[in-house]
């Protein structure tokens, strides 16, 4: 796109028009032209990804054999794995300070998913709860029990 709206700069395209016609906000077709101005087509080539990976293959290939040994085994009182815990992993393996949104764009990116909540839902129910775990869990609505 950039080096588009660098052919339409040279054209002498107005601003207002490049951004509709990219479908991109005038302030960037702005921060491209002043780019263009100042280098020419050079200056609007992509220079790469924003930022470098935060942990290599490698390191997460290590992180994901941490993370395999259980909460448990990083001094953690119970068997769930939270953003918090996780980030606690990180930087005591690899010396690297994460933010929880880093850390679950990390294992989102890496195919994991969140599997339960730091804390209970205040709706939560325990007598409900008790009773299931003693009677069994109601069918769902349209469910009729019969095969």
């Amino acid at each position: 796109m950039r080096l588009e709206a660098g052919v339409r700069f040279e054209a002498g395209g107005k601003t207002s028009v490049i951004a509709r016609e990219l479908r991109v906000s005038e302030r960037s077709v702005e921060r491209w032209r002043r780019a263009w101005r100042e280098g020419g087509a050079v200056a609007l080539r992509s220079a790469g990804p924003a930022s470098v990976p935060k942990l290599s293959a490698a390191q997460f290939a290590e992180l994901e054999a941490e993370l395999g040994k259980g909460p448990a085994a990083h001094g953690f009182e119970d068997q769930r794995w939270t953003l918090v815990r996780v980030q606690a992993v990180i930087g005591r393996r690899f010396r690297v300070r994460l933010s929880i949104a880093t850390v679950w764009r990390l294992l989102k990116r890496h195919g994991w998913s969140w599997q339960a909540p730091a804390r209970r839902a205040l709706e939560r129910d325990e007598r409900v709860v008790e009773l299931w775990k003693q009677v069994g869990v109601p069918p769902l609505a349209g469910e009729c029990g019969r095969g």
